[in-house]
Formats: C-alpha cells, sequence, structure tokens
C-alpha cells in the first residue's frame, strides 16, 4: 500500500497501563504492554485503538491474530 508502513510488534497482554515499552533489537519489533485480556480479540481491539492514538495513524493487524507477536500497518 502506498504511503503505509508495516511494523512488527510483542504484545504482553493484561498488563496494568497500555504503553510501548521500545524497540527490541533481539526481534527487530517493538514491545508494547496492553490492558485487555488476549480473549475474543480484546486485546487485538485494544492494541489497535491504542497504538492509532499513539502514532496517529490508523493501526490494522495483517498477521499474528492469535500470537503474542504481530504485524501491523501504519495506514
Amino acid at each position: 500500500l502506498f504511503g503505509s508502513m508495516r511494523v512488527k510488534i510483542i504484545v504482553k497482554a493484561n498488563s496494568n497501563e497500555n504503553k510501548v515499552l521500545g524497540f527490541d533489537e533481539n526481534y527487530q519489533a517493538y514491545r508494547v504492554k496492553i490492558k485487555a485480556k488476549p480473549k475474543e480479540g480484546e486485546a487485538n481491539k485494544e492494541i489497535e485503538k491504542f497504538l492509532s492514538k499513539t502514532f496517529k495513524k490508523k493501526v490494522k493487524i495483517v498477521s499474528g491474530f492469535k500470537s503474542n507477536k504481530k504485524v501491523i500497518d501504519l495506514l
């Protein structure tokens, strides 16, 4: 997609806060904490909402829907 950026993230769900912890050089991915529990897509919705606010861009998960390792598009 023109104008989009693909980013890898590693998610820790069921955390005490929503926060981007920083970039993990070993995995070449951003580490993200999310309050929502990883059930019925709750954490995925929260990730898209939180990261959209953080990056001020639309965020869409493109892979890793049932994993803590995800790939997102910043649109």
